[in-house]
């Protein structure tokens, strides 16, 4: 019995290894992609600090949103990395 027992926790193991590994890897195949959320379609926090959750983007495309995407598709799609979201941002806020 302890035998079986055993070999049942290190197939458990094993398979929980496998999956978080796949999940490890599909979010390295990933990056943010900022302005591109429509409103209430945002992955997390945003850049401004109003908010720290998916789901609370405002507005449309708002430079500020993010979304996860594929990586390399970022700006076919129309958006900005980290970086060059933060400048946009800087320069709306000088503008004011």
């Amino acid at each position: 019995m302890k035998h079986q027992l055993l070999i049942s926790t290190a197939l458990t193991a094993v398979l929980a290894a496998g999956f978080s590994s796949a999940s490890l890897a599909d979010n390295a195949a990933k990056e943010k992609c900022f302005g591109i959320s429509k409103a209430a379609q945002n992955d997390c926090a945003n850049l401004a600090g109003t908010h720290s959750c998916a789901g609370m983007a405002k507005t449309d495309n708002d430079i500020g949103e993010w979304q996860l995407v594929a990586k390399g598709t970022c700006v076919n799609l129309g958006g900005f990395s980290k970086a060059e979201a933060e400048e946009k941002l800087k320069q709306q806020k000088t503008k004011k």
